[in-house]
């Protein structure tokens, strides 16, 4: 290798190919003991749970499990041969080629490959979505969507997507280009500013775009649920009931906004499910989460490492080796920083798979934090029984292998979580 370039780009490809190809290799063999020990435990309920959960309710969580499990095994080769084609393959170099020979260089050229990149990516992903929505979740009693509502869906948030997300990513490739060495500060500042009023500006005008949203109207609860986040020390703007049931069976229940724009959102599909007790025990649990302060923790966190990423990326986007390494060759002296944007992004996610499962382990603390805060405020017995109930109705295996658990789980399992709480349950 006399060109000195060749070095680092020739240390860039392998070391790309041999942590996919390690972290393709990790995840089929957390996936392989996944499926073999639910499978293992799928004709007995474990007796912890022998009194609430019905055998049958316990075969349908093992067998969605290893479906969907199964499932992602194919989503982990498509999207492995997916990257491979975008970046060694030449994908993007070819797209890219191809828009600047019809465009030119400039910053119509940059946006038209970020929009082409996020448009063929997604036909790519639209029959594993479908299949998942329309064949596994059909199978199971999950679905509720249509294919009129699926449009809708489509088109809502590809016109969203472009509103919002073209001038941002405009804004950024014009920073990369005229503000010099320190491009990616001013980036990052955007970037974050963008996301705290994303959380502002979300639940009051995009989610209602997809969803209605209407005030509680069930006295009893509301007064439940009043009186709870007194006694907390909480407000929030409202109390809403989502009509979630018209995309999934599956229940839920979050906060949403930041700030003085904090809304509290119930499924509706969580209210025929739970009784108001139990409503109370799983609100008394997300309201552990801002007691603990688990929210700006994650607000902080998520700072940190995005400034971290905005720091290393403008450290390769100059440099030729990065690109070439990874499948793209382009003229360096003309606009390249879209290019530089889709590579990190593609590349990223491959290194940090193995650091999630300390992502994971500081989540699964945090909802163990959320849980005792609940305990305290409402009742544990009524705590187990809604997360009993929500296990059986979403058909979440009770018996996931443990090692499964500790890469990928951000909530604990059944039998650890209700464990922690079971001196509550029995007092």
């Amino acid at each position: 290798m006399n060109d000195p370039l060749l070095y680092p780009s020739f240390l860039l490809t392998t070391g790309f190919v041999v942590a996919l190809l390690l972290g393709l290799l990790l995840k089929f063999w957390l996936s392989f003991r996944q499926i073999r020990h639910v499978t293992q435990h799928r004709n007995q309920v474990p007796a912890a749970f022998a009194q609430t959960i019905t055998l049958a309710a316990h075969h349908k969580a093992a067998d969605y499990t290893v479906v969907k499990v199964r499932f992602g095994q194919l989503e982990m080769v498509l999207g492995t041969l997916v990257l491979l084609g975008w970046t060694l393959l030449g994908g993007l170099s070819a797209l890219n080629t191809w828009l600047v020979q019809w465009l030119g260089n400039g910053m119509v050229q940059q946006l038209a490959l970020l929009g082409g990149f996020v448009l063929i990516n997604g036909v790519i992903d639209l029959p594993l979505s479908l299949y998942q929505t329309f064949v596994i979740e059909e199978r199971f009693g999950f679905n509720t969507m249509t294919w009129r509502l699926l449009v809708a869906d489509l088109l809502k948030s590809s016109l969203i997507g472009a509103l919002i997300g073209l001038p941002i990513a405009a804004l950024i490739l014009w920073m990369m280009g005229t503000i010099g060495e320190v491009w990616w500060l001013w980036a990052w500042g955007v970037w974050m500013g963008f996301n705290l009023l994303l959380l502002v500006i979300y639940p009051i005008w995009i989610a209602p775009l997809f969803n209605k949203f209407l005030p509680l109207e069930d006295e009893t609860l509301k007064t439940r649920v009043t009186a709870l986040m007194q006694r907390c020390g909480f407000s929030a703007k409202g109390l809403f009931v989502m009509d979630g049931s018209k995309r999934s069976a599956h229940a839920n229940a979050y906060f949403t906004g930041f700030g003085s724009a904090k809304r509290v959102v119930f499924f509706d599909t969580l209210l025929c499910k739970l009784s108001p007790p139990e409503v109370d025990a799983v609100l008394a649990h997300e309201l552990g989460h801002f007691k603990h302060r688990h929210i700006m923790k994650r607000i902080v966190l998520m700072f940190a490492m995005s400034l971290a990423g905005f720091a290393l990326l403008g450290g390769l986007a100059g440099q030729s080796w990065f690109y070439t390494g990874l499948g793209v060759h382009i003229n360096m002296t003309v606009p390249h920083d879209a290019m530089a944007l889709l590579l990190f992004m593609l590349t990223l996610p491959v290194p940090v798979l193995f650091i999630s499962p300390l992502f994971a382990k500081v989540s699964r603390r945090h909802e163990f934090e959320a849980d005792a805060y609940a305990v305290r405020q409402t009742s544990g017995h009524d705590l187990a029984a809604a997360l009993l109930k929500l296990y059986e109705d979403n058909a979440s295996t009770l018996t996931p292998d443990p090692v499964y658990v500790a890469f990928y789980y951000s909530h604990p399992g059944a039998s650890e979580r209700l464990a922690r709480m079971m001196p509550a349950v029995t007092s």
